[in-house]
């Protein structure tokens, strides 16, 4: 096939582009802007642009479907061009369902956690040899890209609730139809998309009562999602999961047999469960897959460890969204009681930016012993949202000893001044790049 992707920089769009020309299909794509990695990845691959933007010219009869993402706009000239000579426009979620109707298709949906309980999956079934195909939203040790689409039996799915593309508003997940489903649980987010907590809560719920038969692993600690699967009205067998049980080493017990185990945070417990319960719906032995996750080194920013010198220990963190940071925050103070934390928080999507939607952060940040949030001014009139005064952004945190600051020089400043002490443990969240700021900086504390 000649495959033309709208908007190919994007996380999954990148990925995928790169599947399909290892496929032997013909790629083309375009963007207005692509950061790294996409940028070199696509450039290694031969199907960068050769120049950023919306060219209504690379839109011809000779492509047979063009793969629409998010970033596009309905106005994009691609599009349009696209519409008016009738070829078929597909969401990426869509594209990858057509081409997996004929295998098991296992689904990892939930508002925290999937990337990381989809990428154990993944990791698991590699080492023992299995073959799969997968999607997933973070660059895993070991593997080239994060979208495998072959002839393969069995395909991983990250599924993301957002929308799909600028003309499909269907969920993501919602496209997967799934022989098997994970929720790892519920908690409000993208308020661009969805104004409120019950227009969140809709497309699980959705999500749940699209499973004709098959099963669902859910975290019964979570009870909103308890809620939704008591009254939800399918076939497909429900089974909840908790947190794993550790024992004072923090090795797993599980069924009465011991596992070495080197992930932190309670949230890794679950998502840890949930893996395994898929797995051994697989028919893997519990054996095999806790020896197989020994030399899991986690996805890229979930709890990615930078540096480690003596009783001192960083990580870099994608969460963003108010129960991601309060987990991720309590998952390095749980792992290192005795050290002092240092978080860095950073403001950076249009949820995490909204004026209505910060005051949910309130507490967020407490099991650290020093935070700051950054947000930089510029993005939010770039993105043409209500500016935020630092006062009304430290109150809604409420913490004790929160520094905030809108201007990435100033704030730059103060990561050059941040003071390492002996047992100190300093924890990163942010789904942008906090201003451009070397983090090789940061190797002082090493």
């Amino acid at each position: 096939m000649k495959v033309h992707l709208i908007a190919i920089g994007g996380s999954a769009m990148h990925n995928l582009a790169l599947a399909l020309k290892a496929n032997g299909h013909t790629i083309t794509g375009s963007d207005d802007e692509i950061y790294e990695p996409s940028l070199s990845r696509l450039k290694e691959a031969n199907i960068c642009p050769v120049k950023f933007g919306w060219y209504p010219e690379n839109i011809t009869n000779e492509i047979d479907i063009v793969i629409l993402g998010m970033h596009a706009r309905l106005n994009n000239t691609e599009l349009i061009k696209a519409q008016e000579i009738g070829l078929p426009i597909m969401s990426y979620p869509e594209f990858v369902y057509n081409e997996s109707k004929s295998k098991k298709r296992i689904v990892i949906a939930g508002s925290h956690g999937k990337t990381t309980t989809t990428s154990i999956i993944i990791h698991v079934l590699q080492a023992l040899n299995i073959d799969c195909d997968y999607l997933v939203g973070a660059q895993l040790e070991g593997f080239d890209r994060m979208v495998k689409l072959t002839s393969a039996p069995l395909i991983i799915l990250e599924g993301d609730e957002y929308l799909s593309s600028p003309l499909d508003h269907k969920s993501k997940f919602s496209h997967y139809h799934p022989d098997v489903s994970v929720i790892t649980g519920i908690s409000w987010d993208h308020i661009n998309v969805f104004p409120t907590e019950a227009s969140y809560n809709d497309r699980f719920k959705e999500y749940i009562e699209s499973h004709d038969d098959g099963v669902i692993f859910y975290c019964d600690r979570d009870l909103d999602l308890v809620d939704l699967i008591k009254n939800s009205h399918n076939k497909a067998r429900k089974i909840g999961y908790g947190r794993l049980q550790i024992d004072e080493n923090k090795d797993v017990i599980y069924e009465g047999d011991k596992y070495q185990y080197n992930l932190i945070g309670g949230h890794n417990l679950e998502n840890t469960h949930a893996a395994l319960l898929v797995c051994k719906n697989l028919g893997i032995e519990t054996s095999d897959f806790f020896e197989a996750l020994t030399n899991f080194k986690g996805a890229g920013k979930r709890l990615q460890q930078i540096f480690e010198s003596g009783s001192s220990i960083g990580f870099l963190d994608f969460a963003h969204a108010p129960s991601k940071v309060k987990a991720t925050t309590q998952a390095v103070k749980e792992w290192y009681p005795d050290n002092k934390l240092v978080a860095i928080f950073e403001l950076h999507t249009y949820s995490s930016l909204n004026k209505d939607f910060i005051p949910r952060y309130k507490d967020a940040l407490n099991a650290a012993d020093e935070a700051i949030v950054f947000y930089d001014a510029h993005t939010i009139q770039m993105k043409k949202m209500e500016n935020l005064d630092p006062i009304f952004v430290s109150k809604a945190f409420n913490h004790p000893n929160l520094g905030v600051y809108d201007n990435k020089e100033e704030f730059h400043k103060a990561l050059d001044n941040l003071a390492q002490s002996t047992n100190s443990s300093l924890l990163i969240m942010t789904s942008g790049n906090l201003g451009k700021y070397d983090l090789n900086k940061l190797n002082r504390w090493s």
